[in-house]
């Protein structure tokens, strides 16, 4: 697996705008905050542009950004500003030898799922699961100590836990030992029937999403289990979903009983409401490095670092 370096203060934090825009007020309040915690900032040209109003730049433009950014000596993590829109239309145009050839943390998350599948799948490389650049000046205090926890250190992680008032929740109980993939529901339906359909065979599957109506969720969960997602999987961790309830008060399943209707009964070591997602809090994890889930104590231990 290609590992980044860890990073430290001093270090430059590459930043890149791969999917939707945001205001330059907020951009500038990025790089301060980050400043701030140490770091050197680097701000792509994509972090000032707009393009058809929900783009962050032109797809050609936002490849190649990635692309130097990744080539750029001086830089020495790569942190995503935002999610919305767009990752999949640079799929097809990223050169995943040039990212291979040139192994750095990248971070984002939400819409970024895209790029985690692409670079582990064609690139081999580990990355982060975590809050983004525009999230950096308001980000709570957990949330922050768990992202430069990840990023400073090379030691391996240990258990990842929620705040105390949060409790991590079983489904299934059992144990399994396999990679972290995954990311957002709808970015992970979205790549069925492509070159880039995520591989979950032997591997820890998380999941999360925002916004989305129950029988959104039960359509798009029921795609990953015709796919087979669920029944290769080794174990399954489901984060935060946010906001995803019935519109208008409908009657209706909640989100937890479809866990129980469609993951229940693949029997795969489970467990929910671990806070990574859309939430106030959003615990940053690993992708693409070796975990133990243990379901029936309520425990995701990352046995491995992505930072080398």
């Amino acid at each position: 697996m290609n590992k980044g370096n860890a990073i430290q203060p001093g270090d430059m934090i590459g930043v890149v705008a791969p999917a939707s825009p945001v205001k330059e007020e907020e951009v500038l309040k990025a790089k301060e905050a980050l400043e701030a915690a140490g770091y050197k900032v680097l701000l792509g040209e994509t972090c000032f542009t707009t393009y058809g109003g929900y783009l962050a730049g032109d797809a050609k433009m936002r490849a190649q950004e990635i692309h130097e950014m990744f080539m750029n000596d001086e830089v020495d993590a790569i942190l995503c500003l935002r999610g919305g829109y767009g990752t999949p239309q640079l799929l097809n145009l990223l050169d995943y030898e040039v990212i291979a050839s040139n192994p750095k943390l990248f971070i984002g998350y939400s819409d970024i799922t895209a790029l985690h599948i692409a670079f582990r799948q064609y690139a081999n490389l580990a990355t982060v699961h975590g809050p983004m650049a525009s999230a950096f000046p308001t980000l709570d205090s957990y949330s922050r100590e768990c992202l430069l926890h990840v990023m400073t250190t090379t030691d391996p992680l240990g258990e990842i836990k929620n705040p105390p008032q949060e409790e991590i929740k079983v489904l299934v109980e059992g144990t399994a030992t396999g990679e972290i993939v995954g990311g957002n529901l709808s970015l992970i339906a979205n790549t069925l029937g492509t070159p880039y359909e995520i591989d979950t065979k032997d591997k820890i599957l998380f999941l999360e999403d925002v916004r989305e109506a129950p029988y959104n969720v039960d359509r798009m969960l029921t795609q990953l289990a015709l796919a087979g997602k669920f029944s290769e999987a080794a174990g399954i961790v489901l984060g935060t979903w946010e906001e995803c309830v019935p519109k208008d008060e409908e009657k209706s399943f909640s989100v937890e009983d479809l866990f129980r209707e469609i993951i229940a009964p693949f029997a795969k070591p489970t467990i929910y409401n671990l806070q990574i997602g859309h939430s106030d809090i959003n615990i940053a994890i690993p992708f693409g490095v070796k975990a133990n889930l243990d379901a029936t104590n309520q425990k995701l231990t990352i046995v491995e670092n992505v930072a080398k």
